[in-house]
């Protein structure tokens, strides 16, 4: 059943503190709507719960890359666009840039943007992974203030996260300092553009003396919620890369993920591929020191 337009409601306030005051007024009444491009999808299939919608679109504050020395902090309304056009993310953060390209068509990465993408909490989502690797921290703003939360954790359910009802992500904060890890994306799906995920793996790695010193992945599409595969990074951290470690890694995360049968996958395939996408990477690191 479609949505009629005289059923809902959208207000446009031009400032942050006014959508802040709104949404402290009612908390979880109002929907915020950036660009919109997952909150039309239910609209349209007659979906969408709340009646009462709040623009963010184009507020300047969540609108801007601010560069520091040690952290760039990525204001939530940036769009897909923003951030594959923007130099140090570029060349700082590629997999959360590769991952933007990766999303969507032109017009989709034109109007959506990253902090739709993480409050709308899907699994499959291609930017989360990377986020995860790059353990960024999110700042949490509403009309009682602003606060700074890990981003390890704060999705807590399939669709389910930790801001609150009244509150809206103002930025998500990187730490300026993985210039030296070998960083590598993966993406798995039906065609080459424009697919939703059915396996998506973000990974960093750094060797010292052919040991692993440190490594972070991160998978989409295979639990409830974007999933840092750290069973998998005990076994390999401190470790040579040798064929049995690769085989070792590829077991453990098979089964550390939690991949469910949906239209677009079997689990039995997307446990597979992500043991195949773990021990590709850890081949291309070990490589990547020669």
């Amino acid at each position: 059943m479609r949505a009629r337009p005289s059923d809902y409601e959208l207000v446009i306030p031009h400032t942050l503190p006014a959508v802040l005051s709104l949404l402290g007024q009612e908390p979880g009444v109002w929907l915020p709507i950036a660009g919109g491009t997952d909150v039309m999808v239910q609209y349209a299939a007659g979906k969408l719960g709340r009646r009462k919608l709040v623009s963010i679109w184009n507020l300047p504050e969540l609108r801007r890359i601010e560069v520091f020395a040690a952290e760039i902090q990525i204001g939530a309304g940036c769009t897909y666009t923003d951030l594959s056009e923007h130099e140090v993310v570029n060349r700082e953060f590629t997999l959360l840039s590769r991952a933007a390209r990766w999303t969507g068509g032109i017009a989709n990465q034109n109007r959506g943007t990253i902090g739709g993408n993480i409050v709308n909490a899907s699994p499959a989502a291609d930017s989360l992974p990377a986020l995860l690797v790059y353990e960024a921290e999110l700042l949490l703003v509403s009309s009682r203030g602003e606060r700074r939360v890990p981003y390890t954790g704060f999705h807590i359910d399939y669709r389910k996260t930790q801001i609150a009802p009244d509150e809206l992500i103002r930025a998500i904060c990187l730490k300026r300092r993985f210039s030296e890890y070998y960083a590598h994306a993966r993406k798995v799906g039906a065609r080459n553009a424009q697919a939703i995920a059915k396996v998506c793996l973000a990974a960093l790695g750094r060797l010292a003396d052919g040991v692993v010193e440190d490594i972070r992945l991160a998978m989409g599409s295979v639990a409830p919620v974007p999933l840092r595969l750290t069973g998998t990074e005990r076994i390999v951290k401190g470790n040579r890369i040798d064929s049995w470690l690769v085989q070792l890694a590829r077991t453990t995360a098979t089964a550390e993920v939690q991949p469910i049968d949906d239209i677009r996958s079997s689990a039995r395939y997307r446990a597979a591929v992500a043991g195949n996408l773990v021990a590709e990477y850890l081949e291309q690191l070990e490589r990547s020191s020669n």
